[in-house]
């Protein structure tokens, strides 16, 4: 008999589930360079397979669509299909530090929208968050990055960055609460595939097959298995909170991985306005959970 038949199976970390979402996450910008198709053929291939892969492991719970999963859909989808062009036109590191900008938007809209408080403490986060966006259009694109359009992909990273803040306050509304949080990542996806189609219909691209795996891997591993890890170290118990850190590896590892491997170096103003915005949310991260450990213990 095998001596380690009856050894117990040790569980794995529902926080190394989480870890291994981030890190999927943070390739998104290498393979986003690495295929030679264009921002629309990368953004409907994308969308596709991870349509595909988000309905097969969720599909049991329900894809019932309402007016407020199509709104916060649109979001989803205006987010990823801003990231992809600015990927594409932009530095990796400028797309995703710009992106990172979303607490200022949750900060500014939620008091109206979710009628939260805005503390002055809160203020913090903003301004630095704005300055920080402000340095990356003081110097263009370093000679060696693969950007074909920095200004407009700068602004597409602005826009990735709206979308993502307003994305996340819908999450949070109570008429998303009590749905399953799936709908929005699926039906995101669906309408990217459908506003992209009419374009390669017109134009149809040459797709190589390195082009189709990046491709076919960013919908499957870097969208789709990616939610699926993430959600599942929530339900098992990691915390909102060690999930947000654990998520500051993602702006940090993205532009490494394009340094490494496509030789794409950020400009120094974008490293320090970065450097500003995750400085910014991470402060913002800390202030909130003292500030809930305080209400808690007055509440006890």
């Amino acid at each position: 008999m095998n001596g380690n038949e009856n050894s117990p199976v040790v569980p794995i970390s529902p926080v190394w589930l989480v870890v291994a979402a981030v890190l999927l996450w943070s390739t998104g910008g290498l393979l986003i360079k690495f295929t030679t198709l264009d921002a629309v053929s990368v953004n409907f291939g994308r969308a596709l397979f991870a349509a595909l892969t988000v309905a097969a492991f969720t599909f049991r719970k329900g894809l019932r669509l309402n007016w407020f999963t199509v709104l916060s859909s649109l979001l989803y989808a205006g987010t990823l299909s801003s990231f992809v062009y600015a990927n594409k036109n932009t530095t990796a590191a400028n797309a995703i530090f710009l992106q990172y900008t979303a607490p200022v938007y949750i900060l500014l809209l939620a008091p109206f929208i979710l009628k939260e408080k805005f503390r002055p403490k809160d203020m913090i986060t903003v301004v630095l968050c704005l300055a920080g966006m402000s340095l990356f259009f003081l110097e263009p694109d370093p000679a060696n990055a693969l950007a074909k359009d920095p200004f407009s992909g700068n602004i597409a990273g602005l826009v990735s960055g709206v979308c993502f803040g307003l994305y996340f306050i819908t999450l949070r509304h109570p008429r998303s609460l009590a749905k399953n949080p799936a709908l929005s990542v699926f039906y995101g996806n669906v309408i990217i595939v459908i506003t992209m189609a009419p374009f390669l219909i017109i134009s149809p691209p040459a797709v190589s097959g390195i082009d189709f795996t990046a491709v076919a891997y960013l919908g499957i591993f870097q969208i789709g298995i990616a939610y699926v890890l993430f959600t599942n170290g929530l339900a098992r118990g990691v915390r909102s909170l060690d999930a947000s850190i654990i998520g500051f590896i993602e702006p940090l590892l993205n532009p490494i991985w394009v340094l490494i491997f496509l030789g794409e170096r950020p400009s120094r103003w974008a490293l320090l306005g970065g450097a500003i915005i995750l400085s910014g949310v991470l402060l913002h991260t800390f202030l909130m959970q003292r500030r809930r450990r305080r209400a808690a213990r007055v509440g006890n």
